[in-house]
């Protein structure tokens, strides 16, 4: 009976190790840039927010407050949104590349995984920046769209890329 089992318990077990030891790995990271606020992953992601918003006729600045780990925007002279940790998607990214790593293919599993990351990215900057103007010109929304809408754009193409990878590439030769 448990023979049966054996590639799902397989899958299972990859997925949790690879999870835990990129968890593990994560918090390290952020833990060694507890005392310069903001880890500097986030702070890129802020930077690409303000230049895109920036181009888009937004005037964005960015205020570092270092002692409670976040940077807020400053768009065209308000105070919109604040940037911590939580919104560079990492947690969601690790859950993914475990959820890939779990059904490995060889060479295209990184390929897979790095043109995925690439697109997780960029919906993740155009997220923040679509968040950004809703807070600054619609504020009413900006609850809903930071509650619901816009985590829905992440989780939604992270869905979206897990069912590709297991559609055309893991399950490939098994449905042929």
């Amino acid at each position: 009976m448990l023979k049966d089992f054996k590639p799902v318990l397989g899958i299972l077990l990859r997925f949790i190790i690879i999870y835990l030891v990129l968890l593990f790995a994560y918090q390290f990271y952020l833990n060694s840039f507890k005392e310069s606020g903001l880890d500097p992953y986030s702070r890129f992601i802020a930077e690409n927010v303000a230049f895109i918003q920036n181009k888009m006729g937004y005037a964005t600045l960015l205020y570092n407050d270092v002692p409670k780990e976040q940077v807020w925007f400053y768009v065209n002279k308000v105070y919109v949104t604040r940037m911590v940790e939580g919104c560079n998607a990492i947690s969601v990214i690790i859950l993914f590349v475990a959820f890939i790593f779990a059904f490995y293919k060889g060479t295209k599993t990184f390929v897979f995984i790095a043109a995925s990351l690439f697109i997780l990215y960029i919906m993740n900057v155009l997220r923040i920046v679509g968040l950004n103007i809703i807070s600054r010109d619609y504020h009413e929304y900006s609850k809903m769209g930071h509650d619901y809408v816009f985590p829905a754009v992440i989780y939604g193409s992270v869905v979206v890329l897990w069912l590709v990878w297991i559609k055309f590439f893991a399950l490939k030769n098994e449905n042929s």
